[in-house]
């Protein structure tokens, strides 16, 4: 009866705890699902009455304070889709190495999963100055005396603020990817290689095709991170007021976040542009979602596709 009742009481116990921290997780995800919403309404409350046809088809005008942001839409967009072809491939690459073909126990394994790990935990205005030392400092300015050229590739420009992008989001495209090959069954690696196929085509038939909504996962990751950031771009590419769009990879842009820093921060008169900000905070959330819907919409459609094909 004793070891019953200890047992009774044990249990009462166990319940209890489990009960207190089922209470706090919903306690603060009610918390930060309540702070979202108050955030998005009071933008939407103060910036959707502003976000006409002429302000998002315009440029701007009068030191910022009248017009539309059009280029700096146009820049954002740019620069996400740039960031992704240049971050996405190289930490998929890096993260199949890790995987597949990396001994855990090596010394270089070590020090790559050092490197991911403190990249992930880098200040984004240290990216930012990373940027300009090397890759408009050296880079650029290295292929203008191999090329001979006065001064193209040395300045900021908008090939080097989707370069300093795509570095600052390698970390979470590495990590999500290295996730998304280690679910794959190895059995199924196994059977590949038992059938004659070479770890490579074992690797690109089998593993890639089933990991590859993680991999889009990966890119939403860094769509999401890399949207919004201002520090790392404002060195290496971004411009107070541009009214006509960026002409090529060596042409410098606007862009949404940086563009609310000026409006908020720059402004000869910050009362007037005052609903130009929230009218641009409202069109860089919805720009920012519009880029992960459409990258959660290919990556259903590529899921479905797998599943049809089973």
């Amino acid at each position: 009866m004793t070891q019953r009742y200890g047992f009774q009481r044990e249990w009462s116990w166990q319940t209890l705890v489990g009960v207190a921290f089922v209470a706090t997780t919903a306690l603060a995800a009610c918390c930060l699902l309540g702070l979202s919403i108050s955030l998005l309404g009071h933008f939407s409350i103060g910036g959707l009455p502003h976000v006409t046809w002429e302000f998002l088809t315009e440029a701007p005008r009068n030191n910022n304070t009248e017009g539309g942001i059009f280029p700096a839409i146009y820049g954002t967009v740019l620069l996400v889709i740039l960031m992704t072809l240049l971050g996405v491939p190289v930490g998929t690459v890096t993260a199949i190495y890790l995987v597949e073909y990396a001994r855990e126990d090596a010394a270089f394994t070590r020090w790559v999963r050092f490197g991911v790990n403190t990249l992930a935990g880098v200040p984004s205005i240290v990216f930012g100055l990373f940027g300009l030392g090397f890759f408009v400092q050296f880079v650029g300015k290295g292929i203008d005396r191999l090329l001979g050229l006065e001064l193209m590739w040395g300045k900021p420009a908008l090939i080097w603020a989707a370069a300093t992008l795509a570095v600052l989001t390698l970390p979470v495209v590495i990590v999500s990817v290295e996730e998304a090959l280690r679910s794959v069954p190895r059995q199924l690696r196994e059977a590949a290689l038992a059938l004659g196929a070479t770890r490579w085509q074992m690797i690109r038939r089998v593993v890639l095709p089933h990991a590859f909504t993680g991999v889009l996962t990966g890119s939403i990751l860094a769509v999401s991170r890399g949207a919004g950031e201002v520090a790392p771009i404002m060195f290496v590419g971004a411009a107070y007021s541009l009214p006509e769009l960026p002409k090529g990879l060596t042409s410098q842009f606007m862009e949404l976040g940086y563009h609310l820093f000026v409006l908020s921060t720059q402004s000869p008169d910050v009362e007037a542009t005052r609903p130009l900000q929230y009218a641009t905070t409202v069109v860089l959330l919805l720009t920012t979602f519009a880029l992960n819907l459409t990258a959660i919409l290919l990556r259903l459609n590529m899921r479905r596709r797998q599943l049809m094909n089973r």
